[in-house]
């Protein structure tokens, strides 16, 4: 049972999947960063400027739509660097193996079958 466990922390996914978690969490670090270094302020300028810059209030609500804008572009800037650092190169690398492959033959060559009857022919001569 420990064997089996091994193997499956040893086999190579694992420690794929180890490394994505740090990066994804580093990358998720330096795009907030971005957003809340640059866009926020430049939101909050184009909003008005000041402490409220990107906030609506009406009737003592505060809308910060700011905020909002924010979170959207930092979606954004996610979901494309993933895109193309992960999925696109993915993409060409499983089209690269899959060019390289040969298709599987649909049932049995004619060099089986021939081998296959020599085999049955022999197994069914008599013996002297």
């Amino acid at each position: 049972m420990l064997q089996g466990f091994k193997d499956f922390l040893l086999r190579g996914n694992i420690v794929d999947l180890a490394v994505a978690v740090v990066i994804g969490g580093a990358f998720t670090a330096l795009v907030s960063s971005f957003t809340s270094s640059f866009l926020q302020p430049l939101i909050g300028l184009v909003g008005g400027g000041g402490e409220n810059g990107g906030e609506l209030v009406v009737n003592d609500q505060h809308f910060t739509y700011g905020a909002f804008i924010t979170a959207v572009i930092t979606f954004v800037l996610t979901a494309s660097v993933v895109y193309f650092v992960v999925v696109v190169p993915m993409k060409k690398l499983n089209e690269l193996r899959d060019r390289g492959k040969e298709p599987e033959p649909e049932g049995v060559s004619e060099d089986i079958a021939l081998l296959r009857e020599i085999r049955d022919a022999l197994q069914n001569q008599p013996r002297p």
